[in-house]
């Protein structure tokens, strides 16, 4: 049923652009024969319009795997860099925050390990909206930063890196087992910015699955049980994907294709020094609007990237 009603929303909207694109051609019709210039800037705003609907329904099409209308569970790591990859993850966390501002997704943060001077050490947060992991799944990988430090005194350049990991959500009614005897739960207190209880009280949850060795946690709330539920949900997540993953022979290889944190495992650069440039390793696509690219504007990088996955598996 939901492979069906997913088909049937996509042929929905290509009957609606279908029908859009005739009254537009009639609209066009008549600007010639009538000399109705009047109409030309509202055809020309109605088209630009249609086209980024045509193009929101390719990249749909593109998107049929088991999960890829999830919601996105998303962690970024620092790597090799110190202070200056802490505040690259940083960078990221905002960049994948202003692209799920401009589709209307809402983003949460569950768990963030601030770094010993600036940015962030670790972070894991949900994004949720319609093909949110089919969307970011593109993101999977080592993202590396070439800069002007603004941490060094004398201006060097500097080089950092910080990984990204992208997994769906499971749904509730995806059973995934978790015996109590398999579980670690261990509670710890808070850090990062709070309210009345955070900081003061072991609030943040941690549970280990003892099989797999698989760490979910959570901090951001101030109840004990809310975080309990956001960990186990992550929990169920990432033995799902770990599951998945062993059925595909691919566990390894999953985690290969990301990497270490460092040289030669990067899927895309940021260069803002001594040019400005922003290069996907895979599908060769570039862009020098790098503030763009920061600012969340990554779907053209998203787009590449699910050409590049088609091609691969023809």
């Amino acid at each position: 049923m939901s492979k069906l009603n997913g088909l049937k929303d996509l042929l929905g909207s290509w009957q609606n652009l279908n029908s859009r694109v005739e009254s537009l051609s009639e609209i066009k019709q008549l600007i010639e024969d009538e000399n109705e210039e009047d109409l030309s800037k509202d055809l020309e705003k109605d088209i630009i319009e249609l086209e980024k609907d045509i193009e929101t329904l390719e990249i749909k099409t593109k998107l049929s795997g088991q999960h890829d209308k999830s919601n996105a569970i998303m962690s970024i790591h620092a790597g090799a860099g110190g202070t200056e990859s802490c505040d690259w993850a940083q960078m990221l966390v905002r960049m994948y925050s202003r692209w799920a501002e401009n589709k209307g997704f809402q983003f949460s943060t569950v768990d963030i390990l601030d770094g010993d001077e600036a940015g962030i050490k670790s972070i894991t947060f949900i994004i949720k909206g319609e093909y949110a992991y089919g969307l970011l799944q593109a993101e999977t990988g080592v993202h590396r930063l070439v800069r002007i430090s603004p941490f060094d005194a004398n201006k060097r350049r500097h080089t950092s890196f910080a990984s990204v990991d992208v997994i769906p959500e499971i749904d509730d009614d995806i059973e995934i087992i978790i015996e109590d005897k398999d579980i670690r739960i261990d509670t710890y207190r808070a850090s990062g910015a709070g309210g009345q209880h955070v900081n003061t009280t072991d609030s943040a949850i941690r549970i280990t699955h003892l099989p797999t060795n698989i760490v979910a946690q959570s901090q951001t709330e101030r109840s004990q049980i809310k975080n309990r539920a956001t960990a186990m949900k992550l929990l169920k997540a990432r033995l799902y994907e770990y599951e998945q993953d062993k059925k595909r022979q691919s566990y390894e290889k999953h985690y290969d294709e990301k990497g270490a944190i460092g040289w030669g495992n990067q899927i895309r650069s940021y260069v803002f020094m001594p040019y400005q440039l922003v290069k996907d390793h895979r599908t060769e696509y570039e862009t020098s609007q790098v503030e763009k690219v920061m600012d969340g504007d990554i779907d053209e990088f998203i787009s590449q990237y699910l050409n590049w996955k088609l091609s691969r598996s023809v």
